[in-house]
């Protein structure tokens, strides 16, 4: 993963926290995903704007898909669980906790490395 081009676009990581502790509060897990949120729509253009991904360029339905991925892979590594995009029984997209090992990657590695793509800052 290159972390100069890191991004969250729509998402928040507070928001994505909660909902993954609520999930698991609750036990709905089914078929190895719980659903943390439902976009309500199936369409590339109101995805886009939903989740802000406005650099998109191919805005077709894989291209749109490889974005996701790549920014459930994002997310995943700030809330240290496993993330997914998936479209659900009636077409809609829905951002999914996976339920598999947790993402096992060095909080202090991915730090420094934000750190040096001038993601993150430590300064105050």
């Amino acid at each position: 993963m290159d972390y100069q081009d890191f991004k969250l676009y729509g998402l928040c990581v507070m928001r994505l926290k909660h909902q993954i502790a609520l999930a698991r509060e609750r036990g709905r897990m089914c078929n190895g995903r719980a659903v943390l949120e439902s976009f309500c729509t199936g369409e590339v253009e109101e995805i886009v704007d939903l989740l802000e991904l406005y650099d998109l360029k191919d805005n077709s339905r894989q291209g749109l898909s490889a974005m996701l991925e790549e920014l459930a892979g994002d997310a995943s590594l700030f809330v240290r669980e496993p993330l997914a995009f998936d479209y659900d029984e009636s077409g809609e997209l829905c951002l999914y906790l996976l339920e598999e090992a947790q993402v096992k990657a060095d909080p202090a590695e991915v730090k420094t490395e934000l750190e040096t793509a001038g993601v993150l800052t430590t300064e105050i």
